[in-house]
């Protein structure tokens, strides 16, 4: 009689470890599916983002005439202490006769407003500011480039004033400012 509930209790057991294992591959499976769907979209939105950039730049292009463009045009940017994903995007186009040589560079200007913050520490926040191209070809576009700010969770809450310097050929053609105000 023992025996017969050993058995009885071992293939109980036994089918409730199946059970479990079945809901745990469905749990395993349906979570895999959400987080794959949850980085498509991530990436389907950077890229939407990207090329309505893109078109802006280009609409300002097409309605100015232009030498640089800048993306938010009132070029002033609100960041919260710790944020890394906001900035603003910026093109050039060379509106000579001949190829030029562009060089930009983005650094900090004014801090005054900032406590216990000097140009060098706000110049290392923002990333992607510096860099140029060779032999741009008369009327073309180089494609827009961002420039995103690294705020660290204790800067103080205050507004840095950058400047977009750019440079034709080693002569500065434009150095519009830029806002970046911490909340």
């Amino acid at each position: 009689m023992k025996t017969l509930k050993t058995k009885i209790g071992a293939m109980e057991m036994s089918v409730g470890t199946m059970v479990t294992i079945v809901l745990l591959m469905v749990v395993l499976v349906l979570g895999i599916f959400l987080v794959q769907k949850i980085f498509r979209s991530g990436t389907n939105a950077v890229d939407s983002i990207d090329a309505e950039v893109q078109s802006q730049i280009q609409k300002l292009f097409a309605e100015e005439g232009r030498e640089l463009a800048v993306y938010p045009t009132s070029r002033r940017i609100s960041l919260k202490q710790g944020e890394s994903d906001k900035g603003f995007a910026f093109s050039i186009r060379n509106t000579g006769r001949n190829a030029s040589t562009f060089e930009y560079k983005t650094e900090a200007t004014d801090v005054r407003d900032c406590l216990n913050i000097d140009k060098e520490e706000a110049t290392r926040w923002a990333l992607g500011g510096t860099g140029g191209i060779q032999n741009l070809a008369p009327g073309a576009t180089l494609e827009a480039r961002l420039v995103t700010f690294i705020i660290p969770d204790n800067a103080p809450l205050c507004t840095l004033e950058y400047t977009l310097e750019v440079k034709r050929d080693g002569q500065v053609t434009s150095a519009p400012n830029i806002f970046v105000t911490i909340k």
